[in-house]
Order: C-alpha cells, then structure tokens, then sequence
C-alpha cells in the first residue's frame, strides 16, 4: 500500500474538489475505482478514455465543457504533454493515479511525460501534477484497490472486489465479499477462475462490455452506477440497466465466436490471432486464452485503419522484456504493461515483421 500520508493527500484532493472531472481507462479497473471516488464524495463527472495509447489533446474538449476545478487521471500510463500543458494553463490541480511501469523515473507525486511516446528528449515541469503510483514502492495493485482503501467505505466492498478481481488481483477483502454474496463468491485464488468461471465474473464481463458501448449508452451506464447498491444491481436485468443486460448479450455472441476462432491458432507456445471489426476486445481475448493456456504466449492483434493495438500475456515469463525487445526499431511503436500483460501499437505494414520477432523471441528464450 502507499505510505498513509499519500493516502491522505488523495483523499484531501477528493474532499477539495467541488466539480471533480474524472478520467478514466475504459476497463473495470479504470471504471472502478472512479466509480468509488464519485460515490464517496458524491459529486464530479466521469468520462472513459478510448484514445490509445494515450490520453490526448481531444480531451480538452471535456475540460471546456464540464469546467472542472480538479482533474483525476486514473489507470492511465501515458498522457500527452499537450493535454498536461493545457490543463496547467488554466491553473487546474491535476492528480494522476496509475500502477504501470513508465518509460520515465517515478518521482514522488510527479513524473515525466513527453509530447508523444516517440519523443523523450526533452524534460518538463513537474509543479500541477499530484502523481501516485505503488510501484515507487515497489508494490503493484490496481487502482480500484487503491481507491479502495483511500474512502474505506465498506458499503462500496463489492466495487473494490469487482475492480480488483478484473485486474487480476485477488484482494484481502474477498472474504467478506464472499461472506456477503456466498452465491457470487470466489474461493479460488486464482483471479481467472473467478472471472471465467463464476456470477461474480459475469457481472466483470457485463460492465466491461458495457464500456464499449457508445459513448450516450456509456453515460446511462455510469449515471446508473452511482445508484447501484450491489452487484445484482447489475446481473438482475430491471428497467434500468436493460440496455447494459442488451450489450452484453450482444457482444459476448461476437466474443464467443472470436473466442472460437483464436483457438484454431494454436501452434506449439504461441497462440497469434489477428481480427479487425467495430471495436477492439483483444485484452478480454488474451486474457481468456491465457486462462485456458496458461503455459503459452498469447499475441491477439486488432486491425484498424493503419493501425494495429495488441495485447500480449505470458503467465509464466515477463512478457514486458518481450515487448520491449520486438518493438525494437520499428516506426511509431508503442508499448509497455505489467509483468504478464502488456500492450503495444504498430503499424500495419509492421506486422509480419512483428510476428517473426515474436516466433524468434520464443526459439531463443525456451
């Protein structure tokens, strides 16, 4: 955990704030531990972040139209300079929580960004940025865990489990979750088994999906969170989250079908699936193929335009020296995560290359 007096420090920020803006990454983590910071003061706006890899400029457009008076950046590992200058201009206090490893030194409450991923030369000025991040100390948990134990609000437990448990972090407060919802609960100490195999994962894979909605349905969702008083107030289909209950249907009979087709492309440790569509599942992708091959790499790639975003995971090895290592040389890479998960962006015309890197990679490090 953070020292207690940075705990403190976050949680005088939310009792400062009048018109909070929240931004956060649109997965359960990211969602989650907004969630609890917007139900403990009980006042601000939340907007999900679909810009990959980083937070950028367009979200200005959020700043002028909210006029918040403090900016919380949660779960997010890279944000744009431009974005960081903007807000500093307009003397708004900034707090960025996040738990991945950066490019760049973890200074207390600080660190430094650069314009975009490609460009690190220059420094910048740290003053405005309120910066938090366990692995300072040598610690990682997701965010949502960290919200947690920042408001300690034993009424929103179910919130912190939801988060955490997405993340793949099983918390010291699950027991009593699974004393207060036995039918949801998870004893398994595996975070996997929880998500794939339990009610309580299908309320992860409802809200998940539910983020991925239009940005308007994504809206209702988060107004409806604020209201919530359980999990069941999100697998009981009622008039309120029908719309939530009616993505989910929609997207998991994709998913399934994805699903299907990645496990056609097991070959020896590697499993390499590309795909293209309306929008991109690959970490909800991997993340199962890893939970049913543990033993293997996992490389699931979405088409876009000139694009391509990537998930990789490898329970069993730092699949961050991996990235770090295919990505070498290649233009406009991006890439970066946790030991064993990380994402990464390249370009089209880059992906056969990345593929041969990839096999080579595994020859080379059996």
């Amino acid at each position: 955990m953070l020292p207690e007096s940075e705990i403190n420090e976050i949680r005088e920020h939310l009792n400062n704030t009048q018109n909070p803006l929240f931004l956060f990454d649109n997965d359960v983590d990211g969602f989650c531990s907004f969630l609890l910071f917007r139900r403990y003061i009980g006042r601000g706006n939340g907007v999900a972040i679909r810009s990959y890899p980083e937070l950028n400029k367009s979200y200005m457009r959020k700043i002028d139209e909210l006029k918040p008076d403090y900016v919380f950046i949660l779960d997010k590992p890279v944000v744009s300079m431009e974005f960081i200058d903007e807000i500093k201009q307009r003397n708004i206090p900034i707090v960025w929580i996040d738990h991945h490893e950066s490019p760049y030194p973890l200074h207390a409450h600080s660190i430094g960004h650069r314009s975009s991923i490609e460009d690190r030369a220059s420094e910048i000025d740290y003053e405005g940025i309120n910066y938090y991040n366990p692995l300072k100390y040598n610690e990682n948990f997701p965010v949502t865990y960290l919200a947690y134990n920042v408001v300690n609000n034993k009424r929103d437990l179910w919130i912190g489990v939801l988060g955490c448990i997405a993340d793949i972090y099983k918390p010291e407060f699950m027991n009593e979750f699974n004393k207060q919802y036995p039918e949801l609960a998870c004893n398994n100490n595996d975070p996997f088994y929880c998500i794939y195999e339990t009610e309580l994962g299908k309320a992860i894979r409802i809200i998940d999906f539910a983020l991925k909605d239009k940005t308007s349905n994504v809206t209702k969702m988060i107004r409806y969170a604020y209201k919530m008083n359980s999990p069941y107030d999100i697998l009981k289909e009622n008039k309120d989250n029908y719309t939530i209950i009616k993505r989910f249907n929609e997207i998991d009979k994709k998913y399934q079908k994805l699903i299907k087709k990645a496990l056609e492309h097991v070959e020896g440790d590697l499993i390499f699936f590309t795909y293209g569509g309306e929008f991109s599942i690959s970490a909800n992708i991997s993340n199962e193929l890893v939970y049913r091959y543990p033993d293997k790499l996992i490389v699931v790639a979405y088409l876009k335009d000139n694009k391509i975003n990537i998930s990789l995971r490898w329970r069993n090895n730092d699949v961050r020296k991996l990235t770090a290592k295919v990505l070498e040389g290649l233009e406009g890479a991006s890439g970066g995560g946790h030991e064993h998960a990380t994402g990464a962006q390249i370009l089209v015309k880059d992906l056969d290359e990345f593929k041969r890197r990839v096999a080579e990679y595994l020859r080379e490090n059996r």
